[in-house]
């Protein structure tokens, strides 16, 4: 393998690069990068100072086109195993795309392969779904390492996200030395994110006819906390935390969350979505992106800072 400065990563569904991102603040190369969804390849190229990235469907790549790398990322689609879904895993077309993945590994064995899904992986159909990724990975002679980490215990970031984190490598000695990050304190609070004094754009308020405030208007109480609709109603989330950013947020947009600013009752604002997740104040959407597809894109993201620790550990038993 190469030292540590020249580590070259393929990164796989790779949305807006958020992954990518995380990888590359711990030193790491990204010399190719896949995604299938038009706007979010836009975002991508937006803010990435690289050209290797390919917009197809995975299922349509030759791995012997894709360059050597050393390390496989992949972020695949979380929908299928989700609880906020209809868990179909497998059974759903984007469940199966795992096996994609698992064709360019037996093709290119890179020397660590690192996936990320819903902390709901381990669980579903009765952990069955998750044997068949490590035993996939076993099969192909990497010795595997797994944890859920969160947001807020992990990344410093006051939202409520847990995620699996999968890091296996073809060097068993390796792997034994490899530990994911430890907690470490949250001291960054939702309002360092979120500025009440400040006026946002006009589209992220409710007006007062709109059905959603002549609904939830008088359930959103305080100034101080997030309120998080569902289908039930709407809710305060507790521990002064963000609730877990979705991709339905651009599906639906009154799923997004909402506070109460010195101005009126507004959705989180992208920014503050992506200040969330972590990613740097240089890092936004081009201009061409409506806003649904912003949202949408934001939860299907991850928090820069746990891949960012995860990354660093990685580099550190090379």
């Amino acid at each position: 393998m190469k030292n540590n400065n020249s580590l070259k990563v393929c990164s796989l569904f790779a949305g807006i690069g958020g992954i990518d991102l995380g990888f590359k603040q711990a030193g790491f190369d990204i010399v190719f990068a896949n995604e299938i969804d038009e706007a979010a390849c836009r975002t991508y190229r937006h803010n990435h100072s690289v050209n290797n990235l390919l917009q197809c469907d995975i299922r349509n790549l030759n791995p012997n086109d894709i360059p050597d790398f050393d390390v496989l990322a992949a972020g695949f689609p979380c929908q299928p195993f989700s609880i906020a879904g209809l868990q179909r895993g497998f059974n759903d077309p984007r469940g199966n795309l795992f096996f994609e993945i698992a064709k360019i590994i037996d093709v290119k064995r890179p020397e660590i392969v690192f996936l990320e899904n819903v902390a709901n992986l381990m669980n579903h159909d009765n952990g069955k779904t998750f044997l068949v990724i490590f035993s996939a990975l076993a099969q192909f002679g990497y010795a595997v390492k797994y944890k859920i980490l969160s947001a807020d215990k992990h990344g410093n970031l006051p939202q409520t996200r847990r995620r699996i984190f999968v890091a296996a490598f073809k060097d068993f000695s390796k792997c034994d030395r490899f530990s994911f990050p430890d907690e470490i304190d949250l001291t960054v609070g939702i309002n360092q994110i979120i500025h009440r004094e400040i006026k946002q754009n006009e589209v992220y308020y409710y007006d007062e006819k709109s059905t959603f405030y002549k609904k939830y208007s008088h359930l959103i109480t305080d100034n101080v906390s997030i309120f998080q609709p569902r289908d039930n109603g709407i809710r305060k989330t507790k521990n002064q935390m963000c609730p877990t950013l979705t991709a339905n947020m651009g599906t639906f947009p009154n799923r997004v969350p909402v506070v109460m600013d010195d101005f009126g009752i507004r959705k989180l604002t992208l920014r503050e979505c992506l200040d969330f997740q972590g990613f740097p104040k240089s890092f936004y959407f081009p201009n061409t992106i409506g806003i649904n597809d912003c949202y949408k894109q934001i939860g299907n993201s991850v928090c820069v800072p746990v891949i960012k620790r995860i990354a660093d550990c990685i580099k550190n038993v090379i």
